[in-house]
């Protein structure tokens, strides 16, 4: 999201973080340009060089304990510079007494100011959580996403090659659909990539030759999830005899979404393979690698240790003279 209203904003947080509107509702208009929140102690004290005036502007007990030390004329003075530039918002906190000539002027602006119960730590760290979502970095891809044995696993390939077909039948077998079809990825933090899907289509799915059918409704709220983190891909493939496959596992190959690195496996499929039981086993392994076993890479050290304990057998055996 590039911007977000204030009345948006208001909105979605009036009950949640007691939001309480004392000016006009003028400038709920304005935009939220920045997820990041500043508090204006040295801009109302006459520095305004460096004011980060484009964010969420926070005036807790230290600020409006200034304010209250000046006369009504200072404050009006400081206020009139201070709202001249383009501020989403201001929010006091603690319950503290907005003077009228703060509200005059805002007005005068069309500059929203909130008043809050909530201690100033409280409010920062409730509006960063949701600003946080709001500007994440997301994307839509084609694909389902389900949770397998609590791995998200995310299948992609082409359109009608069976992906929601998978998705189905892994659900009957007691796994949870998050989404099908359209899945919106948004990235969390450093790498975390979390899945969910939008409201309209959430948790239906369309089966050719079927049509649509509601999961929840079908298979009860044991079989949904409304979202998932990201863990691995399965890109579903058409068999090719000329394609080279990987057989070990041991070259592990990722794909870069949003910035973050998903495991990737290219799983070819022709009639009569059991896709879904290969992805169950494809959740499973992922678990053993994550508490670090790697059953490839113990087949691999296997194989080695057995072709060096033959070699020093049979360098024995040649230098024995007896």
């Amino acid at each position: 999201m590039e911007n977000l209203e204030v009345g948006l904003f208001f909105k979605d947080n009036e009950m949640r973080l007691a939001l309480e509107l004392v000016t006009s509702r003028e400038g709920l208009r304005r935009k939220i340009t920045q997820k990041n929140l500043h508090r204006p102690g040295l801009a109302l004290a006459g520095f305004l060089e460096l004011f980060t005036f484009d964010r969420i502007q926070i005036l807790g007990n230290t600020e409006m304990s200034y304010l209250r030390k000046l006369s009504a004329e200072e404050r009006q003075e400081k206020f009139q510079r201070v709202f001249q530039f383009d501020i989403p918002c201001l929010i006091v906190t603690d319950s503290n007494d907005v003077p009228a000539e703060m509200i005059a002027e805002a007005n005068a602006h069309s500059l929203v100011i909130f008043r809050t119960t909530y201690s100033t730590t409280e409010l920062v760290h409730l509006i960063s959580d949701y600003l946080d979502e709001k500007f994440a970095p997301r994307m839509t891809i084609h694909g389902s996403l389900v949770d397998v044995y609590g791995t998200g696993l995310l299948f992609t390939g082409r359109s009608a090659i069976g992906k929601s077909e998978i998705a189905l039948d892994l659900v009957e077998r007691g796994h949870r659909l998050v989404a099908d079809d359209v899945v919106i990825l948004t990235k969390k933090a450093e790498g975390v990539l979390i899945g969910s899907g939008p409201d309209m289509l959430k948790h239906f799915m369309e089966i050719r030759g079927v049509g649509i059918i509601d999961v929840r409704h079908m298979f009860g709220v044991r079989a949904i999830r409304l979202q998932k983190r990201v863990e691995m891909e399965v890109e579903l493939v058409d068999w090719d005899p000329a394609e080279n496959y990987e057989r070990l596992g041991l070259d592990e190959e990722f794909r870069e979404t949003l910035g973050v690195k998903i495991p990737l496996v290219k799983l070819p499929i022709f009639p009569g393979k059991n896709i879904t039981v290969i992805a169950e086993v494809i959740a499973l392994n992922l678990h053993l690698k994550v508490y670090g076993y790697h059953p490839a890479q113990a087949l691999n050290t296997r194989l080695l240790d057995v072709l060096l304990n033959k070699k020093q057998v049979s360098d024995y055996l040649e230098k024995d003279f007896e």
